[in-house]
Order: C-alpha cells, then structure tokens, then sequence
C-alpha cells in the first residue's frame, strides 16, 4: 500500500508546490518563460510567491498538468466550517454560479485523516471536531480503508 504524502493543507505556499511540480516534470525554465511571456527572474519570483492570481495558477496548472485549485479546495473541506444546513437553506438566495456539493472527500483526505488517527497524532474525536467530519462517515472510513485495508 502506497501510504499518502503528508501535506499541511492550512499552510499552502502556491509557489513552492509549483517549483516542485517544475523539478518533477523536468522543464526547462527558457521553455517556461516562452509560454508566460516574461523573464526567468520574473519565473523564479513566482516560484518564491505565497499566493498567485487566479489566471497565472490556471496557466501552470495547464502547463503542468496538474490541479493547483485542488489544494484550496481540499483546504475548504478539511477548515471551512460547514453552514446550518436549516439556516442556510432558509437564506439561500438565487444564483447564477455553478453549485457543487461540499462534502467530497479524496483518496488523499481520507488516508490523511485516518493517518492521523492510526499515529496517535490525532484521536476519533479529534478529527470529528477539528474537520467536521460526520462521526458514521469516520467510523465507516476506518472500517473500510483504516489498518492496511487501504485505498
């Protein structure tokens, strides 16, 4: 079983994750700046960068052929504190933007947090307050992938 990289997911530093996704893909930094127009210090300042626009992550997300948005999103999933289901549908106005359920746990989310909880790091009760998770969702992720069942 291929156990899941630990990644804090509350400290994202944009620039870093992309600097190593370069190193992985192995590309030239002349082939990168031709495709973002600009100069290689200009390259290696973004690679320094905390945080980026939307459209240059989206740029390095196409050129590298990985999913940048994903972290933030696992970030929402594991730190954003769930809304009142009654309340907010109760308040819930009318938009034109795209819904998406919340509540979509990855491969890497679960084996994260059942990690957690198989090193001591974390207890059941822990992980249930901290990322509110659903205690049946926890308990049905152990009993499922927990203890060298893995995903």
């Amino acid at each position: 079983m291929k156990t899941a990289n630990k990644f804090d997911f509350k400290d994202i530093h944009i620039g870093e994750l992309i600097c190593k996704r370069v190193e992985e893909c192995d590309i030239d930094l002349s082939r990168i700046s031709n495709f973002f127009k600009c100069t290689d210090e200009e390259i290696q300042q973004m690679f320094r960068d905390r945080d980026m626009k939307a459209e240059t992550i989206m740029k390095w997300s196409k050129l590298l052929g990985y999913d940048f948005f994903r972290i933030y999103s696992q970030h929402l999933i594991l730190y954003a504190p769930q809304a009142n289901t009654r309340l907010s549908a109760a308040n819930e106005k009318e938009t034109q933007l795209p819904k998406f359920r919340k509540n979509i746990y990855t491969i890497g989310i679960i084996n994260f947090l059942i990690e957690l909880i198989e090193t001591g790091e974390k207890t059941k009760l822990q992980v249930v307050n901290e990322y509110n998770i659903p205690k049946t969702t926890l308990y049905k992720w152990l009993d499922k992938y927990g203890k060298n069942k893995g995903i």
